[in-house]
Parts: C-alpha cells; sequence; structure tokens
C-alpha cells in the first residue's frame, strides 16, 4: 500500500472520475420539468438555473395545451412510408369537424384500460363515434385505428399517442429554456384513483417521450406542496396542533377529496444543531370517477342531440337521434361547443349556440339553454359531489369538524352548483377556500417536488409523505391452497418497508397484488408483481451443510416495501438465516494467543516463562523492548498462579450462537397487464422516429415554400427599382416578370402540395435570373467607394518608396563619411604608437603608481576626463541601417503589381455596358488594399524591431543580499554592510542603502552576541583611525567584512 500521501490512482479511476465529474455538471446546467397530466389540458412548469417555476408555454403563447393530437392526411396519398402531419392542442381540436376520425382528445380517460367489457371505453366510443377504437392484441387494451394509414399498419396503442403529446409539451419547455438546455427528467400527477396498470401506462409513455419520470405526485398532494411553499405550520414538537385541511379536486375526467395535514417539526440537523422542517402528510383519499368536467359536458350534449332531433329537418329525413350521435362530424361540433357553453354558464344565467351545416352539411340549428335548465339536467350528479369527500373522510377516520378549510381545484369545480354542494356538506361557506391557483397549484407542486428531488437545486425543505390509493398484499401457493397476507392499507405512507416470512424452503414464487374494487375487465385482487427465487435452495443446502443448520430453524425472509417511485409495493431484498452454534477459539483464537491478543479473560498465557529461552546474543534494545511489554504481573509471576492458568486453559471452549445469513437472488416481473414484447417496443419507438424525421422534414419543406413566396415578393419590387432597371436589359426583365408570375399562379394551384425538392428547384430557377442582375447593381453601388481606397493605398504606399529611397541615399552618405573617419583615426593612432615607443624612460618615470590597481572597476562610475578625451578621438561607426535594398524592392514591387492590375481592370470595365457582368469586383479591390496594407505593416514591424533599445544590463550580483531589502537589521538575520560605513553609523549598501544607526542594527540580537560585536566595532574604530595614518590601503582590506 502506498504511504499516506503518495498513494497513485489507476489510469480508469481517473476516467471514471471525470466523468463523474462531467456527468454532474451536466446535470446541474439541466433542467426539470413539471407536468400536470390532466384529461382535457396538460400544463408544465420548467426549473433551470435562472427560471425558478415559470410555466412552459405554447407556440401560441398560453399557459396550458389542449390534451389532443390529430393527424392531417399527407396529400400525398397514404402508404407504409408517408406519414400525415401531426397537429396539437387547439390546432388538433379546430381539426375535429374536418377529420373526426384522427383527431384523438382526452385520451387519459381510456388509458392503461382493458378493452373487453369496459364501461368507460364504451363512453369513449359514444363521445367520439368517428375514431376507430381497436384492440391491441398483445395486451388486451385500448388501441386506435387511423385513416391516414394503411389497414395492414399497426393501431396506435393511448401510451404511444400520449407520447406524441408529451414530446410536444418538451419541446415546448427546451425552446423556452434556450438552445443548449436538456429537459429529461420530470415528475408528473396522477388522480389518488390510479391503479398499477394506469400508473405504468404514464410511466411508458414517458419513456416513449424521452423523459424519466422521477416521480409520480397525487394531485391533491401536489395542491398541498405548492400550498405549502410560502407558509408555516404549528410546531408539533413544541405542543402545536396540525393544520387539517381538505383538498377538492375536480377536472374533465373525474372527482377527488384529499385530506391532508400540514405541520413543523424539528428535526436533528448536522452536528449538534436543529432544524425544523414542514410536513405536509396525505391522510386519506377519495374519489368518484363519474363526477366530472365531461360528464356535465356530455348532459349538455344529450340535451342539443335531443333537441336537434326534434326539429322538422331531421324528421323529414326520417331520422332519430341515434343516428345523430353515430355521425362523427355532428358530434364533434357538439362536443366542441358544449365545452363552451358550460364554461359561459357559470358566469351567467342563460347562453345560445349556432350551428351551420349539421348533419351531413344539410341543417342549421340554434341552441338556447338558461343555468336552471343545466342544473336541473345535472341533478344527478350534485348528488354524487359528495362521495369523495365521505369517502376520504373515512379512510382518515375523522369527520368534517377536524378539517380546517376546502381547497379547491380544478376546472370544474367552477361550476355554481358544485360549490353550493361543498357549502352544503361543509356546513359554512367560510370554510370553502379559493387561496390556490385552481389551474396552475398542482402544475407547481410537480415542478417543486421536481427540483426537491434533483441535487442540482436547493429549495425549502418540505417532507411529502403521498399514500398508494389503495390496500396491496402478497398471495401464494402452500400444501396446494391459496394463501394470501395483507402488507399495506390506502392510509400506509409510501417508502414504508415490512419482513414478510414464507415457511418455503425451496425456491418458490409469489405474487404482490393490489386490490382495486370493481376494476372494469379486471379481478379485484389485481396482481401486479411476481418474484421468483433462484437461489433458495441452494442457500438451504448450503447453511444446513457448512453450519450445521437444522431445517426448522431456518427462516426466509423478504423485506417489501412502497416504493417512493410510484407507490406501489415492491421487493426490496431477501435472505435466508438460521441461528448456528459456534465454539470459542479454534485455529483463529490460538493464533491470537500466540502472539498475545487473545481474551483478557484468562485464556491468554504468560510470556513469562518464555523469556529464559530468548538467544543471548539478541541485540539490548530487543531485549529491552520485549521486557517492557509484559505486564507486571507476568514478570513477578509465582509458579502456583502459572499453573491455574494451565487449567483454565483446558477447559472446555464455551457454546455461543451466531446467526448466519444467505441473501436470496430472486427475479420481478410485472403482472396483470401485459408487457410489451421487446419486438413491439422497438416497432413503436422506430414509428415515432419515422414521425419525427417526417415532421422535420415537413418543417423544412414549409421554409422553402415561405422562401419562394417572399423571393416572389421581392422581385415584384425589383423589377421597378431604378438601381435594378439601370443593370438590366428590357428582354430580361420582361422574362423575370413572366416566371414570377407562373410561379405565383403554380404556388397557390399544384405547388402548395408540391415537395421540398420540387419547391427548391422553382425557388433556384428564379434565384438564376435575379441574382445576377442583383450582384450587378450591389457592384456598380460598391465600386467606385473600393475604387478610391485602393487609389489611396497605392498613393500611402508611394510615399513610403519615396521616404525608403531618401533614407538609403543618406545611409550611403554616411556610411562613406564612417569609412573616411576610420582611415583617418588608423593613420592617428600609428604615429602617436611611434612617438610612445621612442622615449620609454619619459614615460616610465612619469607613470603614477595606482595604489587601487588590484581593485575592481565600478561598472556604474562616471569616467575620467584622460577616458573621455580617448572616446572623442576614436571615430564613430555609421549608425545601423533601417531599411535594407529587400524592403525597398518588396515595396516597389508590391506597388506595381497592385497598379498594373487596377489599370488593366479598369480599363476593361470601362469597354462593358452597365447590364454586363462585371469585370472588377468591390472584393477583389478589397483584397488589393489589404495586400499593400500587408506589406507596409510587415516592414514597419521590422522597423520596430532594429531600432528598439537593447535592454539594460543585470546588476552586479553581490555575494550576498540583504532579504529585507535594505541594511535593516534583524533578529536571525545576515546584514552585509561596510565596515567604513558601519564605523561612521551608517547602513549597508543593500537595497536602499538606508541610514542605520549601529545601535538599531544590535539591539534585537542576543546580549552575548551584541557585546562581541560592541567589541569589534570599537576595535574597527581605533583601527580606522590608523589607517587614515598609514594609507588607503589599509582602509581598503577592512572593506567587505560581515557582521
Amino acid at each position: 500500500m502506498q504511504p499516506h500521501g503518495r498513494r497513485r490512482f489507476s489510469g480508469l479511476a481517473v476516467t471514471v472520475s471525470l466523468l463523474l465529474l462531467f456527468t454532474s455538471t451536466a446535470s446541474a446546467l439541466s433542467a426539470v420539468l413539471g407536468i400536470d397530466f390532466g384529461t382535457e389540458y396538460i400544463k408544465a412548469a420548467l426549473v433551470k438555473p435562472g427560471i425558478p417555476l415559470e410555466i412552459v408555454l405554447t407556440k401560441d403563447s398560453k399557459r396550458k395545451e389542449t390534451a389532443a393530437v390529430a393527424f392531417k392526411p399527407s396529400k400525398s396519398g397514404s402508404g407504409p412510408k408517408i406519414f400525415p402531419e401531426r397537429i396539437y392542442g387547439g390546432d388538433a381540436l379546430a381539426l375535429s369537424a374536418r377529420f373526426p376520425g384522427d383527431v384523438y382528445p382526452n385520451l387519459k380517460t381510456v388509458l392503461g384500460q382493458y378493452f373487453e367489457n369496459n364501461d368507460r371505453v364504451s363512453e369513449y366510443q359514444r363521445r367520439f363515434p368517428e375514431l376507430r377504437i381497436v384492440e391491441a392484441k398483445e395486451r388486451g387494451t385500448v388501441g386506435f385505428s387511423s385513416r391516414c394509414f394503411d389497414e395492414m399498419e399497426d393501431p396506435f396503442l393511448v401510451e404511444e399517442l400520449l407520447a406524441m403529446e408529451l414530446k410536444n409539451i418538451r419541446a415546448n419547455a427546451v425552446a423556452m429554456a434556450g438552445k443548449g438546455s436538456t429537459i429529461k427528467d420530470v415528475v408528473i400527477t396522477v388522480p389518488p384513483s390510479y391503479t398499477a396498470m394506469e400508473k405504468r401506462a404514464v410511466t411508458m409513455a414517458a419513456d416513449l417521450a424521452g423523459l424519466r419520470v422521477l416521480s409520480l405526485i397525487s394531485d391533491g398532494l401536489a395542491v398541498g406542496l405548492n400550498y405549502a411553499t410560502s407558509r408555516t405550520f404549528p410546531t408539533v414538537n413544541e405542543g402545536s396542533k396540525p393544520e387539517i385541511h381538505l383538498v377538492y379536486d375536480m377536472g374533465a375526467g373525474s372527482a377527488s377529496a384529499t385530506i391532508l395535514r400540514f405541520q413543523g417539526k424539528v428535526v436533528k440537523d448536522i452536528g449538534k444543531f436543529n432544524k425544523t422542517v414542514q410536513e405536509v402528510q396525505i391522510m386519506g383519499a377519495g374519489w368518484e370517477k363519474t363526477l366530472s368536467g365531461d360528464a356535465l359536458n356530455q348532459v349538455i350534449v344529450d340535451d342539443m342531440v335531443g333537441k336537434f332531433a326534434a326539429t322538422s329537418h331531421i324528421k323529414t329525413l326520417g331520422k332519430e337521434a341515434k343516428d345523430i350521435q353515430g355521425h362523427g362530424r355532428t358530434m364533434a361540433k357538439l362536443w366542441k361547443e358544449s365545452e363552451r357553453l358550460r364554461q359561459v354558464l357559470s358566469a351567467n344565467s342563460e347562453t345560445q349556440a349556432s350551428f351551420e351545416g349539421l348533419f351531413h352539411d344539410d341543417a342549421n340549428f340554434k341552441y338556447k339553454i338558461t343555468r336552471a335548465d343545466f342544473e336541473k339536467l345535472a341533478s344527478r350528479y350534485a348528488e354524487k359531489v359528495k362521495a369523495p369527500i365521505n369517502m376520504a373522510l373515512e379512510a382518515a377516520k375523522l369527520s368534517l369538524s377536524d378539517l380546517e378549510s376546502v381547497i379547491l381545484h380544478g376546472g370544474a369545480v367552477r361550476t355554481p352548483f358544485v360549490q353550493k354542494e361543498l357549502e352544503a356538506i361543509v356546513g359554512s361557506a367560510d370554510k370553502i377556500r379559493t387561496n390556490v391557483n385552481a389551474d396552475e397549484a398542482a402544475v407547481f407542486g410537480a415542478a417543486f417536488k421536481a427540483a426537491g428531488i434533483n441535487p442540482s437545486f436547493r429549495v425549502k425543505e418540505i417532507r411529502t409523505l403521498d399514500t398508494p390509493g389503495y390496500s396491496s398484499g402478497a398471495s401464494w401457493t402452500a400444501d396446494g391452497k391459496e394463501r394470501q397476507q395483507k402488507l399495506f392499507t390506502q392510509t400506509s405512507a409510501i417508502g414504508a418497508e415490512k419482513q414478510v416470512s414464507f415457511n418455503f424452503l425451496d425456491d418458490f414464487t409469489f405474487t404482490l397484488y393490489q386490490q382495486v374494487p370493481g376494476i372494469p375487465g379486471g379481478p379485484p385482487d389485481n396482481p401486479i408483481l411476481q418474484i421468483r427465487t433462484s437461489n433458495l435452495t441452494a442457500s438451504v443446502k448450503k447453511l444446513e451443510d457448512s453450519f450445521g443448520c437444522v431445517a426448522a430453524d431456518i427462516s426466509t425472509k423478504f423485506a417489501i416495501r412502497l416504493s417512493p417511485y410510484d407507490g406501489l409495493p415492491e421487493v426490496v431484498r431477501g435472505s435466508v438465516s438460521c441461528e448456528a452454534t459456534e465454539k470459542k477459539g479454534g485455529v483463529v483464537d490460538g493464533m491470537k494467543d500466540l502472539f498475545g491478543f487473545g481474551s483478557k479473560k484468562g485464556d491468554q498465557k504468560p510470556l513469562a516463562d518464555d523469556l529464559d529461552d530468548l538467544d543471548a546474543s539478541s541485540s539490548p534494545t530487543t531485549t529491552e523492548a520485549t521486557t517492557t511489554s509484559l505486564p507486571e504481573e507476568s514478570q513477578n509471576s509465582d509458579p502456583k498462579a502459572s499453573e491455574k492458568e494451565m487449567k483454565v486453559d483446558d477447559k472446555a471452549k464455551e457454546i455461543k450462537k451466531k446467526t448466519e445469513i444467505i441473501y436470496i437472488e430472486f427475479t420481478s416481473e410485472p403482472a396483470g397487464l401485459p408487457r410489451l414484447t421487446p419486438e413491439a417496443l422497438q416497432r413503436i419507438k422506430e414509428r415515432l422516429s419515422a414521425f419525427d424525421a417526417s415532421d422535420r422534414t415537413r418543417i423544412k419543406r414549409d421554409e422553402t415554400l415561405n422562401t419562394l413566396e417572399a423571393f416572389s415578393y421581392k422581385a415584384r419590387d425589383l423589377l421597378e427599382d431604378e438601381g435594378f432597371i439601370a443593370v438590366s436589359t428590357e428582354t430580361l426583365r420582361t422574362t423575370i416578370e413572366q416566371k414570377f408570375k407562373d410561379a405565383s399562379n403554380w404556388l397557390y394551384g399544384d405547388g402548395a402540395d408540391a415537395s421540398r425538392e420540387t419547391l427548391k428547384e422553382r425557388l433556384d430557377e428564379l434565384r438564376g435570373l435575379v441574382d445576377p442582375v442583383q450582384k450587378r447593381k450591389d457592384e456598380a453601388a460598391k465600386r467606385p467607394d473600393a475604387i478610391k481606397s485602393l487609389q489611396e493605398a497605392l498613393d500611402q504606399v508611394k510615399a513610403m518608396v519615396d521616404m525608403v529611397q531618401q533614407q538609403r541615399e543618406a545611409q550611403v552618405i554616411a556610411e562613406e563619411q564612417a569609412s573616411s573617419a576610420a582611415s583617418s583615426a588608423s593613420l592617428a593612432a600609428s604615429e602617436s604608437e611611434s612617438s610612445s615607443t621612442s622615449s620609454p624612460s619619459i614615460s616610465t618615470s612619469t607613470a603614477p603608481v595606482d595604489d587601487f590597481a588590484d581593485l575592481d572597476d565600478d561598472a556604474y562610475a562616471t569616467s575620467s576626463t584622460g577616458s573621455s578625451s580617448t572616446a572623442s578621438s576614436t571615430p564613430q561607426p555609421p549608425p545601423p541601417p533601417m531599411y535594407s535594398e529587400a524592403d525597398l524592392t518588396a515595396l516597389t514591387s508590391t506597388r506595381d503589381s497592385v497598379q498594373s492590375w487596377l489599370d488593366a481592370k479598369l480599363a476593361e470595365q470601362d469597354k462593358l455596358s452597365p447590364s454586363d457582368d462585371p469585370a472588377i469586383l468591390s472584393s477583389d479591390l478589397t483584397a488589393k488594399s489589404k495586400e499593400l496594407n500587408k506589406v507596409v505593416m510587415d516592414l514597419l514591424q521590422k522597423q520596430m524591431k532594429r531600432t528598439s533599445p537593447p535592454p539594460p544590463p543585470p546588476p552586479k550580483k553581490e555575494k550576498e543580499k540583504n532579504k529585507a531589502g535594505g541594511a535593516k537589521g534583524g533578529k536571525g538575520k545576515k546584514v552585509k554592510v561596510d565596515m567604513e560605513d558601519v564605523l561612521k553609523g551608517k547602513g549597508g549598501k543593500g537595497g536602499g542603502a538606508k541610514e542605520l544607526n549601529i545601535e538599531d542594527l544590535l539591539k534585537d540580537m542576543p546580549e552575548g552576541e551584541r557585546e562581541e560585536i560592541e567589541r569589534a566595532v570599537r576595535a574597527g574604530r581605533a583601527g580606522a583611525k590608523t589607517g587614515e595614518e598609514e594609507g588607503p590601503k589599509a582602509k581598503g582590506n577592512m572593506e567587505h567584512q560581515e557582521l
């Protein structure tokens, strides 16, 4: 093992670490989405750094998207490789009157439903009679057959159509988050009545849409979570009572009531600190699936059908109400209008609607309804308003008096008679609260939960406790009989775990089920998960053979919990175990006793007797260490004590119990609704991908069509432009005008359905006529300025050439003068040398003696008069040349080349007419200007390098430097000073040469050293006085000393 601080990591570990780092960084930059998955509308909220809890807008800037998708038939017909155009939201509903068989609204109603013997499927078919609802053979669920495809095409699953809608929501969110954003994680709301089949169907749709579901959250809890984000509740640890509220949610698909407990709680924080967190817990939930906005709409539709069937026109045709209900276009128009009428009646006492071309485009119909009439028609639904509340109170074991308020949520809850019924149930209008956003509270709660799950975001700590909605248990077969055990109730907290024991010692299979009373087309105990063990038999045999376990003592257990992901029961782990007997001691304990690690209760032998057997030649250090390691009792032990310990060691080893555990390997397979085969799942994904590719092609085709239309309008303006006319001929303009007329007529005829390739060919043909003329027009406008700029550049280069030539001539003259001066100086030097040689005696006698000849010269000292006269007599060399002959040649050749090119092009251009293509382009002129500028800039850079002064020489390095930046004394520091300066009471020459008294230099030194230095200084001063008398030589010997 590497020592601490020097441990090395493998390349794989480093790679994995970097991968995790980049993954976490990408995750931090990604966004999360909360989706309120409603029957009629889908709403989404985005959480992203810089965008906290923002509603995702649709392409029409609306805050909610209609839950509908439509297939618009392709103009190319139908076929295996031809895909229709997909349209979403309100635009899809607008096509319901034209294509009622390919508009799929409110799909949540039939999600996760069996096809056979299902009232919900029958009701959906009655509302939308033109849709082809078929059975998905592989699963037995609902499927749709589209008229846009041939009969051999596989039907569309509800999950597949919902995946298209979720993809559209995700695309809107990505567009809102900005370019480069990734959105994958999502939390989706579901009704509390959703079964395992429906929850799995939602998850499957999200997976097909490329989304990863972090969690499913019930509608009521999502509203409560949003309610708690801006509030603080009583702390139950301090004796306060929690707040209990009921969320009544009535949407287009169903009505539900959820009782929530809001409270604060003090919990342990990091270290010794505590913190207060908020908790939102579901105490009970109830629902009524037949009470919904769609059900109220159906009341109005049935009334309209009855009154329309009673008109004289229909009677003349001999038709009845059932004939109208079977007509797809008529029902689509009536259903769409019923929603508007119901909403108007919530604020008005009466309303009306007019229809044209109903029933085979042959009849007109006017309909009028009052609020009183509507409430009379819906009287049977008024009685159902209290059903969810009673169910929730029963599950929570509470009464109405325990509720502090009723929080309203959902669009249908605004219906006047619904609110009246709620006021009558709770007994007071004061308890009815509208202090949350009835449309967006759930989606905000889902987005808040998504941000809380994602570690990239830090939000207010609110703990939520959801419930499964249904009871669940385990079932298995033993001794030929069916056994069951109830595990969780409908109010059990999601995340709760239970240990379940089974009397099996061989591999077996058991099933987890969900109790769903009255599930359409399914059993009352709906199986949801099948568990099969694989190593139980082998594990039991190992316990018996290796540990001596008896079959009666072996127990098999499984840990089962409610999944925090979807609230469904799941198996966490399984184990088989027994209590085996174990003797204390054995080989391992013997080795421990041998090395002195045995028990301290008497089974460890003393080592005192072994000390006499140590080798006499062992080192004293080893002997001493061995002796000191013994306890005091062993050093002075007597024979009786040793004999007693030996008897203890000979006793039988003690017996103890130990639990041996072996974990069970098992497989979990979803039960109930069959899963799609890998082949079927791959086929669906490929079809979705083909749809996406078709949409991208269609978008590009639309862009090409828009470009062609815009280009045709632009060409009309160009034909009237004076500049365009000046550079084109009359014949060409006539041809262009005719071509664009033909293209315009073609666009509004056969071209409306043309492919992108055909549109692009038309566009290229028109551009081939217009672009050359447009180019000549642009060049004619740009050319004069470009020629002027190039001519100015040529003039600048010419001036540069003249300057370089003048400097070159001056350089030649300077070199000649320097050469002449050098010759004269050489002649004078030779004459001086001959004269000095003829009289050496005089020079010897008159030469002064230099006592400092052995000292180094000061590099920074000023020159003497003698040296100056010598330097002045030396001839000065000529200055270095600024420009070379090659520089002059480069400038001249480039200027002449560009000038010749310009003259030739201008002459060629003068011969052309305005309607001819130009011989010289503005881009070519700009390129030539850049070429001239480059030559000049290169020459100037060379000149700057030649004339730059050389860097100053580095200062002469001293043997030692004062670290304090000057002659400052300090404790523990050596200070370089000149002895003469010290004697005069000054500091050294290091750093800033600051004056320093000797007392300042020595005050921080130890007392002994300070006395020594003071004696040396006194002696130095005496020597300095003597040195003044003996001359400068003695003084020089005192320099450069260290104190």
